[in-house]
């Protein structure tokens, strides 16, 4: 199957390259103004996750969710090391100038050196989509989410590789998963919706 095929099959879940890709983009100028919760500046960097994924939790408001989901990024995409943040940054433009193998042998020499790092298992996954590894892409977002079980882009990513290959019961189990951390995630509301709608069809 063609990566345009595969993108047209998964529109209606959110392309998975730009699912994948949402922790590491910046704020928007709309989700900057957002006023996030102060966390304790002496937490550790766990803590002020758990943090924010209680305020995640709680927040209905999509705008505010938004802002709280970006500050979960901003955690997210800093490793705590200066060499496998700069492998990342590598990664990244790599995969925005197309040099794929290039990106690939960066995000896993990250892995190799650092393998209880989420974000680097993420980008993986994305960078194997793009280059049609789809059972990769599935594998590497599986250790996302057993490093870390809340990553919301992983959930997403997975949903649409679920729903393409025709499995919706599971891709539905995945993005309500989705909601139960993320609760405001305005795609998850309406694909559960349409899932749960073309569900009950087939069984009438």
């Amino acid at each position: 199957m063609s990566a345009m095929r595969f993108f047209a099959l998964t529109s209606a879940a959110l392309p998975l390259a730009l699912i994948l890709f949402a922790s590491a983009l910046p704020a928007t100028a709309a989700e900057k103004d957002v006023i996030v919760e102060q966390t304790n500046v002496n937490s550790s960097p766990k803590q002020r996750l758990d943090q924010l994924f209680g305020q995640l939790k709680r927040e209905r408001d999509p705008e505010k969710a938004g802002g709280i989901a970006n500050e979960i990024r901003l955690q997210w995409n800093d490793s705590g090391s200066a060499t496998i943040n700069l492998l990342m940054q590598w990664a990244d433009k790599a995969i925005e100038e197309k040099r794929n193998p290039a990106a690939l042998d960066f995000l896993d020499e990250a892995i190799a050196l650092k393998p209880d790092y989420a974000e680097s298992w993420n980008r993986r996954a994305t960078l194997n989509f793009i280059m049609g590894n789809y059972r990769k892409s599935m594998s590497d977002i599986e250790h996302v989410l057993d490093l870390e079980p809340r990553h919301f882009g992983a959930l997403s990513g997975m949903a649409a590789i679920l729903s393409n290959a025709g499995n919706d019961q599971l891709a539905l189990k995945a993005w309500e998963q989705l909601l139960t951390i993320y609760p405001a995630e305005r795609t998850a509301q309406e694909q559960i919706n349409t899932l749960s709608e073309k569900l009950a069809g087939n069984r009438t």
